[in-house]
């Protein structure tokens, strides 16, 4: 069931979003070689509870920590621990905050210097794809017209489109509906209305599209070892227009490694 929120509500999703952005972007000033990626956890922890809010992820059906963290070939859901990031890594780092009763979610992927020219058109091109998928969740249109604003993107370049795990309705749960896949036909799907709110996140592989998921019951990684990148934003849907919800704006100020894209 659809949970339509009205603008009140949309509004402390904003402000939870506003506590996200920032989380993120203290994350994004302490990425680099030699940092252990549970030292990143511990950064976006502690910010968001000195905010006033709460880390979604952090307990939820049991995962242990504030952030998901991904490295490489994990596409999602990856324990923060004792690896060190180092050069040619790609690191994304998926984060929610709970905040007077309501999540934000959203996830950008990194990557370091000496990141490989392959991997950063990667990169690049699953940002720019969620993008267009924005640009279809507007009144009117379908979740498969976002899904397939995505895949026919994305699959030109011979990526993979993991098909496992989607896009979701977020509000007073992390994870409501309607599901938001990266892949689909147009004109399918729950109809977008006014009041909805979701989270459009592709999940792009360098190569296939099959995962697998390792012993911890948690992380998803490439079935074929390689890269893989992860950009979320949520929306919220109006009558006359949709809005960008959470930001990334903090983290592209913050992060010392300016890698070019393409995308706004």
């Amino acid at each position: 069931m659809i949970r339509y929120k009205t603008v009140e509500e949309i509004q402390v999703i904003k402000e939870s979003a506003q506590i996200l952005g920032k989380a993120h972007a203290e994350v994004a000033k302490a990425i680099k070689p030699g940092v252990k990626t549970k030292d990143l956890d511990k950064i976006a922890d502690e910010y968001i509870q000195d905010h006033g809010g709460w880390p979604s992820f952090k307990n939820y059906h049991g995962f242990p920590t504030a952030l998901c963290i991904s490295v490489n070939e994990v596409v999602v859901h990856g324990f923060p621990g004792d690896y060190e990031l180092k050069e040619g890594d790609i690191i994304s780092v998926d984060c929610g905050v709970k905040f007077k009763g309501f999540h934000s979610d959203s996830a950008y992927t990194y990557p370091l210097e000496g990141v490989s020219e392959e991997v950063l058109k990667l990169l690049e091109r699953t940002r720019e794809s969620l993008y267009l998928g924005i640009a279809q969740a507007k009144v009117g249109n379908r979740i498969g017209d976002v899904s397939y604003a995505v895949q026919s993107y994305v699959e030109q370049f011979g990526y993979g489109v993991v098909r496992e795990l989607v896009g979701h309705g977020v509000g007073k749960e992390l994870h409501e509906d309607p599901e938001v896949p990266n892949y689909g036909k147009r004109g399918k799907g729950p109809k977008i209305a006014e009041g909805m709110v979701f989270a459009i996140e592709p999940m792009i592989n360098m190569g296939t599209k099959d995962v697998s998921q390792d012993k911890d019951g948690w992380t998803i990684r490439t079935k074929d070892h390689k890269p893989s990148a992860h950009f979320e934003h949520m929306v919220a849907v109006f009558k006359d227009r949709t809005e960008i919800v959470t930001t990334h704006e903090y983290i592209e100020e913050s992060y010392k490694f300016k890698w070019r894209s393409k995308s706004r």
